[in-house]
């Protein structure tokens, strides 16, 4: 057995869909490895405890190795005391008739409170990945309401964006998704997030290729590529009747490892605090394509240098916009 101290992980909205792939990934060690104990803090609100219940009683008999401890609470101090990882998984879904704003305006007072409780509560180099969507705004907000940690600990997950995005480009040159790189999406997770394949690449026939150039179809790439990947939430819901979970869980996943182990060569996208870079205003929470390293340090870094032509210009500029407009909407809701 590892004797490895074991990590505390939250999973917030432990109770629903995302969830209930998203524990399991993590208790297995796919995502912090499979010689890392861990405490598992399952948080949600006090109507979903029965069903909270019946996922630890799955966990349970899963016999998971390295699943030291499981805490399943609706209780904010008990949840986040001294975590080293937060999934903030659980958000107010959008419900019919509701407006944007209404949905600002739930989620705001949620990760109000979840920032005070980090701020309070968890370990001060605690890593945190919004998932509740409008998650980067959310992650705005936690991260405002959490002082004492510092800002560039709070991401919010465009990964899922990414994903989806290299599967299409794999798909279209008949490739392995794990031989496609440095895709880049941009902005909000929303739809005006802007994929960008620009600088991707792919293995193609064991010779590595730019992608843009070996699909050979920019009509494609710069309208149904981009709305595929902009809508597709909307086309799992209307195939399946509920939103992304399986693939949601898998993506948050892949974001953390990655920032806990480190990527090498590869981009992965995240939606970071802008320190102004590509124009960016500073603060805003904002998808770009970052290089981590592991280790103790466990940072990320922006990739920089990459020219910017008018079309990314103005798509990454819309996004923008929309997070500046998410941003006022939101701290107009917390005036403090």
């Amino acid at each position: 057995m590892s004797q490895k101290a074991p990590i505390r992980v939250l999973v917030t909205g432990a109770a629903g869909q995302i969830a209930y792939s998203l524990v399991n990934f993590i208790a297995k060690g796919d995502v912090f490895g499979t010689d890392q104990p861990l405490d598992l803090i399952l948080l949600d609100i006090k109507l979903m405890m029965e069903v909270l219940g019946g996922v630890v009683m799955e966990l349970k008999d899963c016999a998971l190795p390295l699943l030291r401890e499981i805490v399943a609470t609706d209780d904010y101090e008990v949840a986040f005391k001294d975590i080293d990882v937060a999934f903030l998984v659980g958000a107010m879904p959008r419900k019919q008739g509701m407006e944007r704003k209404d949905l600002l305006t739930a989620n705001v007072t949620i990760f109000k409170g979840q920032g005070q409780a980090l701020d309070k509560y968890a370990k001060k180099n605690v890593k945190v990945i919004v998932v509740g969507n409008p998650a980067n705004t959310n992650a705005l907000i936690c991260s405002k309401y959490a002082p004492s940690i510092p800002k560039e600990n709070f991401t919010a997950m465009t990964r899922l964006d990414q994903n989806r995005a290299m599967a299409q480009i794999a798909e279209r040159l008949d490739c392995n998704v794990n031989d496609v790189n440095k895709v880049i999406i941009w902005g909000n997770h929303s739809a005006t997030q802007y994929p960008d394949v620009r600088f991707a690449t792919a293995v193609k026939n064991g010779a590595t290729v730019n992608a843009e150039e070996a699909i050979k179809d920019d009509n494609f790439l710069k309208n149904d590529f981009i709305s595929m990947i902009q809508k597709r939430g909307a086309a799992v819901i209307a195939a399946r009747k509920l939103s992304s979970a399986m693939s949601a869980a898998k993506a948050s996943c892949d974001h953390i490892k990655d920032w806990w182990f480190g990527t090498g060569d590869r981009w992965v996208s995240m939606a970071v605090p802008s320190d102004g870079s590509y124009g960016i205003k500073e603060g805003l929470v904002y998808s770009f394509p970052v290089i981590c390293t592991g280790g103790d340090e466990r940072k990320y870094k922006i990739v920089q240098g990459l020219k910017i032509d008018d079309f990314s210009r103005s798509k990454m500029d819309l996004s923008a916009k929309e997070l500046e407009e998410e941003r006022e909407m939101a701290l107009s809701v917390c005036k403090d």
